[in-house]
């Protein structure tokens, strides 16, 4: 379990093969930046952009994570170099500042506008149509691994879209301040919002 409160801005720094195969999975190797990996141990879990990855290897600056090829197709972000958001599995510690996140990516959305406005900015997404229905006002949504609250849904017939407010400090330390317009996103719904309707589906 996560928090989506982002621990450190890491870094991929290789994408290699795992093995001569097309459809081969990868695995990466990611510059922890300020994130301490003291604690960390081989099997611990560590969220990638809002995926939880297995870690296989590591050393004091770094770790390795094997990432299926189906789990690249359900992901973002994942299969290139570049800076990743990360946070250490939960412990019964921990303080709980964002919300309940089990790091598995729901689905992929796609960032519509990205726009400051007055102090802050404005970031709307589109989302699949069966992701819509776990969206609402003043509920948790995760983007990229960063637990966010949604301001507005918009529903549409093949889509639905829905903004949320970043403050300053969200941007300074998360990737979402390299977001584009078109840029694709992984989403996580709310692990409340999912119980609910399945409660609510059985009869």
């Amino acid at each position: 379990m996560f928090t989506g409160i982002v621990a450190a801005v890491g870094n991929i720094t290789q994408v290699t093969p795992l093995t001569n195969e097309s459809d081969s999975g990868l695995r990466l190797v990611i510059d922890a930046g300020p994130l301490s990996m003291q604690d960390v141990a081989l099997g611990d879990s560590i969220a990638i952009n809002g995926a939880c990855m297995t870690v296989v290897s590591k050393t004091d600056q770094q770790f390795c994570v094997d990432i299926s090829r189906e789990s690249l197709r359900l992901t973002s972000g994942l299969d290139q170099t570049g800076p990743v958001n990360l946070e250490k599995a939960l412990t019964l510690a921990d303080r709980l500042g964002g919300h309940l996140v089990s790091g598995h990516v729901d689905g992929l959305g796609t960032v519509i506008k990205f726009v400051q406005v007055n102090e802050s900015w404005e970031l709307v997404i589109s989302a699949p149509p069966n992701l819509a229905k776990y969206l609402a006002y003043k509920g948790s949504i995760v983007v990229n691994g960063v637990s966010l609250t949604v301001n507005a849904v918009t529903d549409f017939a093949d889509h639905c879209e829905f903004s949320m407010n970043l403050i300053p400090h969200t941007l300074q330390v998360t990737t979402l301040k390299h977001l584009k317009s078109g840029a694709r996103v992984n989403l996580e719904i709310d692990l409340i919002a999912r119980y609910v309707e399945r409660m609510m589906s059985v009869q």
